[in-house]
């Protein structure tokens, strides 16, 4: 199977348009990530991730989301392969970078994420296999503390745990779409610094939370993630303790490690 066999079209947005129209594409479209582009030619990608990163950074207080471009939040750091590169070989890629672009000389062919690569292979095994150690978050802590945890460890959500029990999850995209609320208020940088600092992971929090269970097969797993579209899934114990979370690139890595 090569990368020409799964790869799917990219979303696409121009440097010089806005960063909440960005999202607001993102939004319409319940993705992640879109190809950025400059003239028609590829130029990076902007994730929920650079996003919460930029709405979240002092240097832009005072500014709404509708002033900052895209540029401003654009990773140039894509990896371009041949369609015909073997799906393997673009599994250990894609443990390098958050999606492969497929290109024919300057064209784009299309691109490869995680979801693609999933869509394509079996996976055998159970969610104790593939899952991570989590962060969790408590419901009082504040956003500007969780979004500092997902920069600095490099993920996109974060269980939100009370009392030992599993109350909500917080998603990079929570965050984003929370910073661009505030953002576009139109207060001076203070009053937005203030605003911003004390929102509380349960302000933004999403209650009803999707999970699975250590001993759950990885091909439900796989199911859930793809069918509900979900970047990863709390693991519990069978005391409903959480003690992983699962996420597409855990699950890629897994494949890696036993392929």
């Amino acid at each position: 199977m090569q990368v020409k066999d799964i790869m799917t079209e990219p979303l696409t947005i121009d440097k010089s348009e806005r960063v909440g129209h960005a999202l607001d594409l993102m939004e319409k479209n319940n993705q992640r990530r879109l190809l950025v582009t400059n003239k028609d030619k590829m130029g990076g990608i902007i994730t929920t991730r650079q996003i919460a990163r930029v709405l979240g950074t002092r240097k832009s207080l005072g500014m709404p989301a509708s002033s900052l471009h895209v540029a401003s939040a654009t990773m140039d750091a894509v990896i371009k392969v041949l369609p015909d590169m073997g799906v393997d070989d673009a599994m250990i890629l894609l443990q390098k970078t958050s999606v492969l672009v497929a290109v024919e000389g300057d064209k784009i062919l299309g691109w490869v994420r995680p979801r693609e690569i999933l869509a394509a292979v079996n996976v055998s095994g159970i969610a104790s296999d593939a899952m991570r150690y989590p962060l969790t978050a408590n419901p009082n802590d504040r956003l500007v503390h969780a979004r500092r945890m997902m920069l600095d460890r490099d993920v996109g959500r974060i269980p939100v745990v009370e009392g030992g029990r599993l109350v909500g999850i917080i998603t990079e995209r929570d965050v984003a779409k929370s910073l661009r609320a505030f953002r576009d208020l139109n207060d001076t940088a203070s009053k937005q610094y203030a605003r911003i600092y004390n929102i509380l992971v349960s302000d933004v929090m999403t209650h009803d939370v999707r999970y699975v269970y250590v001993d759950t097969p990885l091909e439900e797993v796989k199911s859930i993630i793809l069918t509900e579209n979900r970047g990863g899934l709390p693991v519990l114990n069978h005391r409903e303790e959480v003690v992983g979370m699962i996420t597409r690139r855990s699950i890629l890595d897994f494949l890696v490690r036993t392929r």
